[in-house]
């Protein structure tokens, strides 16, 4: 990096926020993302931290008039390569921009972009509110979680990102800052406010954002529900749903699997009966109410063919089940290839799995498969096999992602595009579609200096 840039940039931020060490550096050049299919970083990077939207306009100003590639950095926690600069660059890490403000008369929060998930349903309790939606990770930033439109096991009730955000603050590549919305329930004047959300940072930077709360929950509960295979569990979701009672959360998971992150974890799985589960939480104003759908979920499932449900009522029992669950993925980790974050319709998620295991068999392999059944969104990972090439991972890889398709599924429900599920787009989207996105961001960023290479080539 010229050292005239850097200079510049110290003139930004303060001497004490740009970072050029390559021993600092390395903490900002990966992320999450698997490591067979996570892209090369480079180190000839600055790392700056700016500490406010102005800022952060200056630095994109610079780069916009130099032609020098940004890449933005949140909590690092994404899982397809988003905020690993592939380039010579500037990383602007949103790490200092952590300020939070919650208005409980309004029920809502003004969240800086690198505030953490886990600060917001903090702040958010502490004044006696709540944040229904647990979109990933608790160390991932606000910025990411918006700019990715993150789901998460509560979207099932409460929906993704975009259904809590009502305004944002964004930085445009050439330095404009733009305030979008405000502490509005109702707001059809601006047009601008969900085309920033889920874009993944190719558009503009945001830097704060205005997020609704609810009254927080008084009474909570869950139940795991035993199955002896699959096809019982998945079939029994829909009738959960279409019974009119909608659950915080509706997992699916494999005995297998759930047992290998217990084991990882030093915990044990409570379940003992069944080789497949459904979890399902339910959060409600008053315990009456959640005692009423437990019975009534009960029912269903017994109807259809399950076992003995396990209750879990304790705040502590409910988190170690948890916990459990979403710790599947840093399990599997050390043998996963790629982990998919495949959506279809939620009538089609047993003809998906069953396609998944057509494949297992025919490539003689192992896909272990689980995820959000309550929306349709699952995570196959194509796991480490002997002997195999990238190549052969990647033909596994197509075929799932045809299997989708062919249910009418698509690429991506959470995770995002990011850089590693570009090679697969093409399967999903038009040329038309496509060339009318990079018709956008060409109008926002004419330099493309603004997380080049990720969503759109």
């Amino acid at each position: 990096m010229n050292e005239n840039i850097i200079n510049e940039l110290k003139k930004i931020v303060g001497e004490d926020w740009v970072v050029t060490k390559k021993e600092v550096l390395q903490g900002y050049l990966l992320d999450e993302t698997a490591e067979p299919v996570r892209p090369k970083p480079t180190e000839d990077v600055v790392v700056v931290k700016p500490k406010s939207a102005q800022e952060i306009a200056e630095i994109l100003k610079l780069a916009n008039r130099e032609k020098i590639p940004v890449f933005t950095r949140g909590g690092g926690t994404g899982l397809v390569g988003g905020c690993i600069p592939t380039q010579s660059s500037i990383v602007i890490s949103m790490e200092r921009m952590d300020k939070i403000e919650v208005d409980k008369e309004n029920l809502m929060a003004v969240a800086e972009a690198g505030v953490t998930l886990g600060t917001l349903i903090e702040k958010a309790e502490e004044a006696g509110l709540f944040f229904p939606a647990h979109p990933g990770d608790e160390g991932a930033h606000i910025g990411g979680l918006v700019a990715c439109n993150a789901g998460g096991a509560r979207a099932v009730k409460t929906g993704v990102m975009r259904n809590y955000v009502v305004g944002l603050e964004v930085v445009t590549p050439t330095g404009e800052i733009l305030n979008i919305g405000g502490k509005l329930i109702k707001n059809n004047t601006s047009k601008l406010l969900h085309l920033f959300i889920g874009t993944e940072g190719i558009l503009g930077i945001i830097t704060k954002a205005i997020i609704r709360l609810s009254p927080q929950y008084k009474a909570t509960a869950t139940m795991v529900v035993p199955f002896k295979d699959r096809h019982t569990a998945v079939k029994t979701a829909p009738k959960i749903l279409q019974s009119g009672i909608i659950p915080l959360g509706l997992e699916y998971v494999e005995k297998e699997l759930i047992e290998t992150s217990a084991k990882h974890l030093g915990m044990e799985w409570p379940c003992k009966e069944g080789n497949a589960f459904l979890i399902v939480i339910l959060a409600e104003f008053d315990e009456e109410t959640v005692y009423s759908e437990l019975e009534k979920i009960s029912e269903i499932c017994t109807k259809n063919g399950s076992l003995e449900p396990l209750l879990a009522e304790t705040s502590e029992e409910q988190n170690k089940i948890l916990k459990i669950r979403s710790e599947i993925y840093i399990a599997l980790k050390p043998n996963t290839i790629d982990i998919l974050d495949i959506v279809v319709p939620i009538s089609k998620v047993g003809e998906f799995m069953d396609e998944m295991d057509r494949l297992a068999k025919k490539y003689d392999t192992y896909i272990p498969a689980y995820g959000h059944i309550g929306d349709g969104n699952l995570h196959p990972h194509v796991m480490r096999k002997e002997g195999w090439t990238m190549e052969q991972y990647k033909e596994l890889k197509k075929e799932i992602y045809n299997a989708a398709k062919k249910l009418g599924g698509t690429l991506t429900g959470e995770h995002g595009i990011g850089a590693i599920r570009l090679e697969n787009l093409r399967a999903f989207l038009s040329d038309e579609e496509i060339e009318l996105m990079r018709k956008i961001k060409k109008i926002f960023d004419p330099n493309n200096i603004l997380n080049p290479g990720r969503v759109i080539l």
